[in-house]
């Protein structure tokens, strides 16, 4: 069965808004930060748009990100939270890829007037798959936040740390990567000695090329295949491992797996922006969570995932030599893509299909 994708996409994904993301809230030793406060410790981006290429200067830390007004206190060791969200304060909406942390020094320069360009970063953090071959990233998905810890050593000073999420859905095509780079402010007290060597520290963009084996994946859905984590490796200054695992929701199943009963369990962020959860409030379903087993075969209900798919996502998972023509197959394989489970397409876009004129 033929249809074309300019008209089909948005008739079928008409209730679906556009989105990607972006750090939207950090808690730093406990203070939380959002992005939309009057002053904020997190440097704001133009756009939650995807940034695409390894050379593109958004990769340092955001398209357009300005200085931020504050910068928040902490010592070696606190606890650092990043939350990503929408623009409109939704759930994160990609499940595939590793999530990448690094520290720059902002020597003598104040953290809220450095220039960011000029950093010179050392790794402290590199989260991807877990052992049931989910990807780190997908508990995000599920209204999830992250945790990383400041190393424990780490001289004092001012620090900006930069947070990174590389969305791999579309990277089995060479340039298809999806980098999202967030950056706050810090300044790191305590009687710490520890810095990174002279040949941890990379610059950004200039740490990853398109071609590198953590970015461009063919095998990146293969849940056995092994996976090389992009950029240098983790800095010996955080080397005996400074991150938590990626915290699901209260009352939510990290995305393909159950929920884990990890310690110090976090709910989003303070300070979302509006229309994201309240913190402790009941996280919203995962995609996958709805089901209509057992409902009378002549009721007609529609099962809509209430996490929101981006439509030029779909459309960037269609082989671009389908031309304006996609078979059901296709489609289905970009659905899948995407994270949906088979009865959400089956009942939504095979129902609305049929009462269509494709």
């Amino acid at each position: 069965m033929k249809f074309s994708v300019s008209v089909a996409l948005p008739i079928l994904f008409a209730t679906y808004a556009s989105a990607h993301g972006m750090l939207t809230n950090v808690k730093v030793a406990g203070k939380s930060f959002s992005v939309n406060d009057q002053a904020s410790n997190i440097r704001k981006v133009s756009t939650q748009d995807p940034n695409k290429g390894a050379s593109n200067p958004a990769l340092n830390c955001g398209p357009n990100a300005q200085k931020a007004s504050l910068v928040a206190d902490a010592q070696p060791g606190d606890p650092m939270t990043f939350d990503w969200k929408t623009a409109s304060g939704s759930n994160w909406v990609h499940n595939t890829g590793p999530m990448l942390t690094y520290m720059a020094s902002c020597g003598s320069v104040p953290c809220s007037q450095f220039d960011s360009a000029q950093a010179s970063w050392f790794k402290i953090d590199e989260q991807g798959r877990k052992p049931d071959g989910t990807w780190v990233q997908a508990d995000l998905m599920a209204g999830g936040t992250t945790t990383v810890n400041v190393p424990k050593n780490l001289a004092p000073g001012g620090y900006m740390v930069r947070h990174e999420i590389i969305a791999l859905h579309l990277a089995t095509s060479l340039g298809g990567a999806e980098f999202y780079p967030g950056c706050m402010q810090i300044n790191v007290g305590g009687s710490g000695t520890g810095a990174p060597s002279p040949n941890e520290l990379v610059k950004l963009p200039g740490a990853y090329t398109d071609n590198d084996a953590g970015i461009f994946d063919t095998s990146v859905f293969d849940t056995n295949a092994p996976y090389k984590m992009p950029g240098p490796a983790i800095s010996n200054l955080a080397a005996n491992g400074a991150a938590a695992p990626a915290v699901p929701a209260a009352g939510s199943p990290a995305a393909g797996s159950p929920a884990p009963a990890a310690s110090g369990a976090s709910s989003p962020a303070a300070g979302a922006p509006t229309g994201s959860p309240a913190a402790g409030a009941p996280a919203p379903a995962s995609t996958g969570s709805a089901s209509h087993c057992g409902k009378p075969k002549n009721q007609k209900r529609m099962v809509i995932s209430r996490q929101p798919t981006p439509v030029e996502d779909i459309a960037d998972e269609v082989p671009e030599d389908a031309g304006d023509e996609i078979d059901l197959t296709q489609l289905r394989k970009a659905v899948a893509a995407l994270g949906l489970k088979p009865r959400h397409f089956n009942s939504r876009i095979a129902r609305r299909m049929a009462a269509s004129s494709f």
